[in-house]
């Protein structure tokens, strides 16, 4: 496998780590997975938030601080980390313009 490649698959996999973990969060509180211990849909939610903003961070270290292979997973962590801040954006936007419109007699 040349260098491009290993590179490639490298941030593939950052981002599909960090994609998994939000996509794990997000299906374990729609079957309530951690009702045993105790976890509301306020615990999932943060787990979300702090799962996206950490493989920023995470990957912002590794740019800054590993090999050119690990360098590529950072990318792959700071991408799906931006995604999942985006979604939580839109999630938080799509809920403030419904309370906005909400009628209530």
């Amino acid at each position: 496998m040349n260098d491009t490649k290993s590179h490639t698959v490298a941030g593939v996999a950052g981002f599909a780590t960090t994609l998994g973990l939000l996509l794990l969060t997000f299906v374990s509180m729609q079957n309530d997975v951690l009702e045993s211990l105790g976890w509301q849909g306020g615990q999932y939610a943060y787990a979300f938030i702090w799962i996206a903003l950490g493989s920023v961070v995470a990957g912002v270290v590794l740019k800054v601080r590993s090999s050119a292979r690990w360098k590529a997973f950072g990318t792959g962590l700071i991408i799906g980390g931006t995604f999942g801040v985006v979604l939580l954006i839109a999630f938080f936007v799509l809920v403030a313009y419904s309370l906005s419109n909400l009628s209530v007699p």
